[in-house]
C-alpha cells in the first residue's frame, strides 16, 4: 500500500465525507474507486466540460444587460412602483 497525501478545500471535504458515508464509504475507499475506473476506462470517468450557458441563457444574459444599461427602457426603483405598474 501507498499514502497519497492531497489539499483540497475544507468545505469540500466536508461535503465530501458526508456523502460518502450516505454511500457506506469513507473518502480512502471513495478516491479508491474513482482512480481504478480511471485506470479501467483508460480516461477521467465522467464528462468534464465547461460551464457554457445554453443559448435560452446566453439571450436572457443579453436581455438583461439591455434592460439595465438602455436608458430608454423604463426601470424600477421599488417594489412598490413595480406593482403600481402592474397593477396588482
Amino acid at each position: 500500500m501507498a499514502n497519497m497525501n492531497i489539499r483540497m478545500d475544507d468545505t469540500i471535504k466536508k461535503q465530501a465525507e458526508e456523502l460518502f458515508a450516505d454511500l457506506g464509504m469513507n473518502m480512502t475507499t471513495a478516491i479508491n474507486i474513482f482512480l481504478k475506473q480511471a485506470v479501467r476506462e483508460n480516461k477521467i470517468p465522467f464528462e468534464i466540460s465547461r460551464n457554457i450557458p445554453n443559448q435560452t441563457t446566453l439571450s436572457a444574459f443579453i436581455e438583461g444587460d439591455k434592460i439595465a444599461y438602455d436608458p430608454t427602457i423604463k426601470g424600477y426603483h421599488d417594489m412598490d412602483s413595480l406593482r403600481k405598474a402592474l397593477e396588482i
